[in-house]
């Protein structure tokens, strides 16, 4: 049986003492009560996971204190006890949410087997709760890593919306966290235990996007076999992230914009409405002003989308943060590729600095991973990372082209630099080059290496 502790509620003390040492032979851990009054002060004090409750006693009714039990710790069960069962009492007792309902001494031989399935289940709800928690705290604004100016205004931007019912625009290059701040929002809002979807308009045809977001009745089309549910309506009382927005097929454009001036949409093939409550965040890579002076995009929808707009800086423009977020992923991946690797080298460090990231978060985050899997050692060094970024502007431009001729020496120099941990006579032998021009070279590129 699951260890846990059992409160026994009952002003019958020969029963009470009788119960309790039967449980303890269980090796569980019991309290006892003579009253209600004296249980809760228990509840309140003690981690109890299930309560043996009998149904009369002297401060009240045991089927009552069920309800109020459940209402302030949802996560005890209840067994009610009873001298004379009945049906009523028992189907109201259920009602509140008891455990079971059963008769004082004729069942003393279900008590056991009743308490190590009521605490399978205390113990299975426990463990759900954890798990929400953890997602709720995965999730929250503290994940979000960086401290340059700009992430930290887009994080008070968000941080302001997320308690209001508003919609949300979050603009921004691909890879720079659009969904990360979408969750967070969510997480942040009353909506927090209703359900969190992201839908990508971008990877669906328009036919299977219009089935997808808005659901279909059965017959609709030809594959159509059963109604199924769409996205906004398994996102009611919660969130729909659309990303990519800008991609969704104007012809749909018109059903969103239904959904947020009415909180009404048809499913396909369908001539009821069906009604949700359901907060939109939706995020875009593209210019959507530029795309409604193309006629790519509805004038009305933007203005609904465009509530409230989040700017999400580019890598590029908080470089100061890429340390921290190379940092965070590094411990990331080694631990989930179970290798000690602790650090990585100033040079390693200094090329992410001057590298554009063109993909940004997403982009490094790749990065990073590739280069733990390539190492061999505690460090990530300049050789775990791609050749295009090995190689750099002596111009510190950005990354020259690995057909340079001046580059491509200088990344072999520096390979074998670190090769031989510093030494350079033995560099010059594998180089086969003489010791005064390898330090020419170290001169005239800026080398370093591991002494």
């Amino acid at each position: 049986m699951s260890t846990g502790i059992v409160l026994i509620i009952d002003d019958e003390e020969k029963l009470r003492t009788l119960l309790a040492r039967i449980i303890r032979l269980e090796g569980l851990t019991v309290l006892e009560a003579e009253s209600l009054k004296a249980g809760n002060k228990l509840l309140d004090k003690e981690n109890i996971d299930v309560v043996l409750c009998d149904v009369k006693l002297p401060d009240g009714n045991g089927v009552d204190f069920v309800r109020d039990l459940k209402a302030r710790h949802p996560l005890v069960e209840a067994i009610l006890l009873t001298a004379y069962g009945n049906i009523a009492d028992g189907v109201m007792a259920m009602k509140n949410g008891a455990f079971d309902y059963i008769t004082k001494g004729d069942d003393n031989d279900k008590i056991i087997p009743l308490l190590s399935r009521a605490l399978e289940k205390v113990q299975l709800q426990k463990r759900v709760s954890q798990l929400e928690q953890q997602v709720g705290k995965r999730y929250t604004f503290d994940t979000i890593l960086g401290h340059s100016p700009l992430i930290e205004d887009a994080m008070a931007m968000a941080k302001r919306v997320a308690p209001t019912e508003a919609t949300v625009l979050l603009l921004g290059e691909t890879g720079t966290g659009k969904e990360v701040f979408a969750q967070a929002i969510h997480y942040a809002s009353k909506r927090s235990n209703k359900p969190f979807i992201a839908l990508n308009c971008s990877a669906f045809s328009k036919e299977l996007l219009e089935s997808e977001l808005f659901g279909h009745k059965a017959g609709s089309f030809t594959s159509a076999m059963k109604d199924k549910k769409g996205l906004i309506e398994e996102a009611n009382l919660g969130t729909l992230f659309l990303d990519e927005i800008g991609e969704m097929h104007i012809d749909l454009q018109a059903k969103l914009l239904r959904v947020l001036e009415t909180s009404e949409f048809l499913k396909v093939g369908d001539t009821k409405p069906t009604r949700v409550n359901v907060r939109i965040i939706a995020a875009t890579n593209r210019d959507l002003e530029q795309e409604v002076k193309d006629n790519k995009f509805r004038d009305d929808l933007f203005y609904r989308l465009n509530v409230f707009t989040i700017s999400l800086p580019s890598l590029r423009d908080r470089k100061k943060d890429i340390p921290a977020i190379a940092e965070f992923y590094l411990r990331w991946f080694s631990g989930k590729g179970n290798k000690r690797i602790d650090s990585m080298s100033k040079e390693f460090l200094d090329r992410l600095q001057q590298h554009e990231w063109k993909g940004n978060i997403r982009e490094l985050k790749n990065i990073i991973e590739r280069a733990v899997i390539l190492a061999d050692d505690h460090q990530l060094t300049l050789e775990n990372l791609p050749t295009d970024l090995q190689v750099s502007s002596s111009r510190s431009s950005g990354p020259i082209s690995a057909f340079d001729l001046a580059s491509v020496e200088k990344l072999h120099i520096q390979r074998v630099l670190n090769h031989t941990r510093g030494n350079k006579t033995e560099a010059a032998r594998l180089l086969n080059i003489g010791l005064t021009t390898l330090y020419r070279k170290i001169e005239e590129y800026k080398l370093s290496y591991d002494a």
